[in-house]
C-alpha cells in the first residue's frame, strides 16, 4: 500500500464559506465535493488555497463503486481530471450503490440521489474489490473509500462493517476513509458498536477522517451535516487516535452554515480531541503501566475452535482465506444476484415496490420519505425559479411526484421532468403557470406543450430518439 502524505486538519470547502474557509486559521487542506468542480473553470478560491500550499482533495459522491455495474468510463474520466485540475494527492469516493436496474435486471435505471450501504457479503466484497481495482487503474493518484451512514440494515449479512472493510483493504490495497460520525449514525441506528469496528480496521490503510454532525429524531439519528458535532462523535474519534495517529482530520459542513467563529471552535475541538488522545496513548505505551488505547488485534478462530498462528491472528476469520482474484465467471454472477438485490431495495425506496423480504419496512418507509425530501431540496437548490414560482405549493407538490415518479437522471432532468408532470395535469391558467410553462420551455425546448394524447406521444418518441 502506498505510503500517503500528512494532511494535517481541514475543513470541507464549499462555495457558501469559501471566503471564511481562506480566512481560517491552521487549515492545513480542503475537500471540495468533485462532482461540484468543472476543471476548466476551478473556483478562484480553491486556485487561492492551492497558491498558498493548502492541498485540495476532490471527494466524489456518484460513481457508486457499491453498485452492481462496472464504474462508468466517463465518471471516472471526470474524477481523474479535478485531480489533475486540483494538483490532489488522492481522491475519495464512498462505498455504496447510487443507481440500480438497467441492463443487468432487465429494468429501468433508478437513480437514488443518496448514498446507500452494500450489503456485507462475500458477493457484494466481490464485486466491490472488482470495481474498486478498475477505478484504481484508472487514476493518475491514489483512491480512498469512505464508510457510509445508513438508516437501514440488508439481511443476510456475512460480515461486521470492520471485517468487511479489512478483507477491501487487504485485497485490493485501497486506503480507507473513516467517517467517524457515520459509525455514530450506525450506532444508533443499526446497533453496531464503533470501538469493534474500530477493533477490526487496518488503522494503518487510513487516509484521513471526517467528521461531522446530525440529529436524532423519533431515535433515528440523521447524518445531516448541518448541526453541530455532539460529544459521542467526538469521543468516536478520541478513540481511534488512540490506536493511530490519523493523516488528516477534516470537518464536513455542508449547509445551515453558522459563523465562521462558530467553525473554528468545532475545528479547535477536533484538535484537541486528536492531540489529547495521542498524548494518553503515548504516555500508555510508554510507561509499561496504565492503560494502553492501542488495541488488541482480535482473534481469529476457525469453525473447528482452532486459533490461527501468528501469521494471520489478528484477521478477521473470514479474511484469512479470502481470495485476491475472483475468477470473472464467478464475478459476473455475483453481479448479477447483486444486481437483482438493489434493483428490489431501491425500487422500494423510490418507486413504491413492496419491500424486498427480511427488511425493516417502517426502516424503509423512514428512508423513502428521506430520500424524497432530499430530492426536493437538491431540486430547489439546482433549479431555484420551480419554488419562487410555485411558492408554498412546491415542497407538497414535489413530494408528492416524487412518490410515483423515481429519479432516472440527475436532479436537473428531475426538476424538468417534475415541472413537465405539473404542466401536462393540466395546472388551472395562472402567472404561476406561465412562468413555469416559459422556464420549462426555455431549458427543454422551443415545442410547445400539448395536451392532446397523440402530440405528447409524437413529442416523447422523439425525445427518445434524441437520446433524452
Amino acid at each position: 500500500m502506498q505510503q500517503l502524505r500528512r494532511l494535517g486538519t481541514g475543513i470541507g470547502w464549499r462555495p457558501e464559506i469559501a471566503e471564511a474557509v481562506e480566512r481560517m486559521p491552521g487549515i492545513d487542506w480542503v475537500e471540495a465535493v468533485a462532482e461540484n468542480v468543472c476543471p476548466g473553470h476551478v473556483p478562484e478560491s480553491l486556485l487561492r488555497l492551492r497558491e498558498r500550499g493548502v492541498t485540495v482533495v476532490p471527494h466524489g459522491v456518484s460513481l457508486g463503486l457499491g453498485g452492481a455495474d462496472r464504474p462508468d468510463a466517463s465518471r471516472l474520466t471526470a474524477l481523474a481530471e479535478r485531480a489533475e485540475a486540483l494538483g490532489s494527492p488522492l481522491v475519495t469516493e464512498h462505498i455504496a450503490f447510487v443507481r440500480a436496474g438497467g441492463p443487468l435486471t432487465a429494468s429501468p435505471l433508478l437513480e437514488a440521489g443518496h448514498l446507500l450501504p452494500v450489503p456485507r457479503t462475500r458477493d457484494a466484497l466481490d464485486v466491490l474489490c472488482a470495481n474498486v481495482r478498475a477505478a484504481q487503474a484508472a487514476l493518475p493518484v491514489p483512491l480512498a473509500v469512505e464508510n457510509i451512514a445508513a438508516l437501514i440494515s440488508w439481511p443476510g449479512e456475512e460480515m461486521t462493517e470492520g471485517q468487511f472493510l479489512y478483507d477491501l483493504a487487504d485485497r485490493t490495497g485501497v486506503h480507507l476513509l473513516i467517517d467517524v460520525a457515520n459509525l455514530h449514525t450506525n450506532h444508533v441506528n443499526r446497533g453496531e458498536d464503533p470501538s469493534k469496528a474500530l477493533d477490526e480496521l487496518p488503522v494503518e490503510a487510513i487516509a484521513y477522517v471526517h467528521v461531522a454532525g446530525g440529529f436524532e429524531r423519533d431515535g433515528v439519528w440523521h447524518d445531516s451535516h448541518a448541526h453541530p458535532v455532539p460529544e459521542p462523535v467526538l469521543g468516536i474519534l478520541a478513540d481511534l487516535a488512540s490506536r493511530v495517529a490519523p493523516p488528516g482530520v477534516l470537518l464536513e459542513r455542508d449547509e445551515n452554515f453558522p459563523e465562521p467563529a462558530e467553525l473554528e471552535r468545532e475545528l479547535a475541538a477536533i484538535r484537541r480531541t486528536v492531540t489529547r488522545a495521542r498524548a494518553r496513548a503515548t504516555v500508555g505505551a510508554g510507561t509499561g503501566g496504565g492503560v494502553t488505547y492501542a488495541p488488541t488485534p482480535p482473534k481469529a478462530i476457525t469453525g473447528d475452535g482452532v486459533v490461527p498462528d501468528a501469521g494471520t491472528a489478528g484477521r478477521p476469520e473470514h479474511a484469512v482465506a479470502a481470495p485476491v482474484e475472483v475468477p470473472t465467471g464467478a464475478e459476473d454472477a455475483a453481479r448479477q444476484r447483486l444486481a437483482l438485490a438493489q434493483a428490489a431495495l431501491l425500487s422500494a425506496l423510490v418507486a413504491g415496490t413492496p419491500a424486498p423480504e427480511g427488511f425493516d419496512r417502517v426502516r424503509l418507509g423512514v428512508q423513502a420519505r428521506a430520500l424524497a425530501a432530499k430530492r426536493a431540496d437538491v431540486v430547489a437548490k439546482v433549479a431555484p425559479e420551480l419554488p419562487e414560482i410555485l411558492a408554498e405549493v412546491y415542497r407538497p407538490a414535489f413530494l408528492a411526484y416524487a412518490q410515483g415518479h423515481p429519479m432516472s437522471g440527475g436532479y436537473r432532468r428531475d426538476a424538468l421532468d417534475f415541472a413537465e408532470h405539473l404542466l401536462l395535469a393540466g395546472l388551472p391558467e395562472s402567472a404561476e403557470t406561465r412562468l413555469l410553462r416559459e422556464w420549462w420551455l426555455e431549458r427543454s425546448g422551443p415545442a410547445p406543450l400539448s395536451r392532446r394524447p397523440g402530440a405528447r406521444l409524437a413529442r416523447a418518441t422523439l425525445r427518445v430518439l434524441l437520446g433524452r
